[in-house]
C-alpha cells in the first residue's frame, strides 16, 4: 500500500502542467481586455471633443450654443459627459465581437466542421486511427486538438494490457473531457465583457437621459418664462443617451447570443466525435476481450 501511494504522487505532478497554459493565456486575455477598454475610452474622448464638439456644428461657432438645425453630431455632443462612456462601450462591443469572431473561426479549423467530424467517423469505422489523426492535423483548431488528444489516447489504450475494457474507455473519455476543458475557456473569453455591456449599457444611457432632463428643466426654471424650443432641445439631447445605450445593448445582446450559439455548435461537434471514438474503441476492444 505504501508503494502504491508513493507511485501515485510521482505520476500526478505532470497533470497540473497543462493548466499553466490557460493561466498564462488568461492573464494575456485580461491584459488585452484592459488595453482595449483604455484605448476605446481614449478614442471616444477624442471623438467627443474634436469631432462631435467641433465648433462648426453649433450656432455662432460656439459649442456652448445650441447645435445647428439637423446637425446630429452637435446634438450628440450635447448629450453630455455620459456620451463618451457610451461610445466606449459601443467600441468595446465592436472590438470584442471582431476578436471573438476571429477566434471562433480559428477554432473551427481550415475546413467545415461537419466535414471534419464526418471524416473522422469514417476513419474510425475503418479502424484507421492514424488516418483520423492525420485529418486532425490537417484541420487544426480547438475541435481538432480535442479529437486528436482522444485519438492519441485511443492508440495508447489499444496497447494497454493491464486494464480492462471499461477502464480503458474511461481513460479515453477522461482525456477528451480534460482536453475540452482546456480548449473551451479560450472560446469563451471576453464573452463576459460583452454580456456585461449588454446589461449596463441601457442603464448608463438612462442615467445620461436623467442628467439631461434635470439640466433641461433646471434651465427652464432659471429662465422664468417657459421656452418650448429650449425644452424640446433639452429633451432631444437627453434622449441621445437613451438611443446610444439601447443601441449598444442591442448590439451586445445579438453578439453574445451569436457567439454562444457558435460555441455550442463546436461543443456539440466535440461531443459527437468523442462519442464515436469511445463507441468504436468499446466495440472493437470489447469484442476482442470477449473472444
Amino acid at each position: 500500500m505504501e508503494q502504491k501511494n508513493a507511485v501515485n504522487p510521482g505520476a500526478r505532478p505532470a497533470a497540473p502542467a497543462p493548466k499553466a497554459a490557460p493561466a498564462k493565456s488568461s492573464g494575456g486575455a485580461s491584459l488585452f481586455s484592459v488595453i482595449v477598454i483604455v484605448l476605446a475610452f481614449i478614442a471616444s474622448v477624442i471623438i467627443f471633443k474634436f469631432v462631435l464638439g467641433d465648433p462648426s456644428h453649433f450656432l455662432g461657432g460656439n459649442p456652448e450654443n445650441n447645435p445647428k438645425p439637423g446637425d446630429y453630431l452637435g446634438i450628440v455632443y450635447k448629450g453630455g459627459v455620459i456620451v463618451p462612456i457610451l461610445m466606449t462601450m459601443l467600441l468595446c462591443v465592436i472590438v470584442f465581437s471582431i476578436e471573438r469572431a476571429l477566434t471562433i473561426a480559428k477554432a473551427k479549423g481550415d475546413k467545415s466542421i461537419e466535414e471534419f467530424v464526418r471524416g473522422v467517423r469514417q476513419k474510425l469505422n475503418s479502424n484507421d486511427i492514424t488516418g483520423a489523426i492525420a485529418i486532425c492535423d490537417q484541420q487544426k483548431g480547438s475541435v481538432a486538438n480535442v479529437v486528436r488528444a482522444g485519438l492519441k489516447k485511443y492508440q495508447e489504450m489499444g496497447r494497454e494490457t493491464n486494464m480492462n475494457t471499461d477502464q480503458r474507455v474511461l481513460a479515453i473519455q477522461k482525456e477528451i473531457e480534460e482536453s475540452t476543458a482546456l480548449e473551451l475557456p479560450m472560446l469563451e473569453k471576453n464573452l463576459v465583457i460583452i454580456s456585461t455591456l449588454a446589461s449596463i449599457a441601457t442603464l448608463v444611457g438612462l442615467l445620461g437621459t436623467v442628467f439631461g432632463m434635470i439640466k433641461a428643466f433646471s434651465a427652464l426654471a432659471q429662465a422664468g418664462n417657459p421656452d418650448a424650443t429650449a425644452l424640446a432641445t433639452g429633451i432631444s439631447e437627453a434622449l441621445i443617451n437613451t438611443a446610444l445605450g439601447i443601441g449598444t445593448s442591442a448590439l451586445a445582446i445579438v453578439a453574445y447570443n451569436f457567439f454562444t450559439s457558435k460555441i455550442d455548435e463546436l461543443t456539440y461537434s466535440i461531443d459527437e466525435a468523442g462519442f464515436s471514438i469511445i463507441q468504436t474503441f468499446a466495440a472493437q476492444h470489447g469484442n476482442a476481450r470477449q473472444v
